[in-house]
């Protein structure tokens, strides 16, 4: 899918989403301690998530931090390239990474855009906000009106 037709070519793509509970920015590199850490320690809590039904993320076995990182890269490539948009979530209050949101085109023509989200285990109480307060802010900030939210 080009960049064109998953966001129009004029759309400026937001780059925060703020509210008293997290904070969101586009994932990149220098996330990549936190984000490690983060998913990390919560692989199961993460593997029983809605959206995550492959089974194949975030592998059982866990990453390097170098396989993390070029991870990062690839989202943040995606992000510039207009292809698809992550945002880690962090804690307002001390930007520890809390979790993480992926924007990506669907594999349906049913939907506009596929988002999935997860939280860490011991933030597991944001889960549901993080998500409903996403799928509000993707039809009223970004160009999609049919948002796919695996499940939630």
């Amino acid at each position: 899918m080009t960049s064109e037709v998953f966001v129009p070519a004029g759309f400026v793509p937001p780059t925060a989403l703020v509210t008293e509970q997290f904070r969101l920015e586009p994932l990149g590199p220098q996330h990549n301690s936190a984000d490690h850490a983060a998913w990390m320690s919560s692989i199961e809590h993460i593997r029983s998530t809605p959206g995550y039904p492959d089974g194949d993320w975030p592998p059982r076995d866990g990453m390097t931090p170098e396989e993390n990182l070029a991870d990062l890269r690839r989202h943040a490539s995606d992000f510039a390239r207009r292809t698809g948009f992550t945002f880690t979530v962090l804690d307002p209050a001390d930007d520890v990474v809390i979790g993480c949101v992926y924007l990506y085109p669907p594999d349906s023509e049913e939907w506009d855009v596929t988002v999935q989200s997860w939280v860490r285990a011991d933030k597991a109480e944001l889960d549901a906000a993080l998500a409903d307060t996403v799928a509000r802010w993707l039809v009223s900030e970004w160009p999609w009106k049919r948002v796919d939210r695996c499940g939630r």
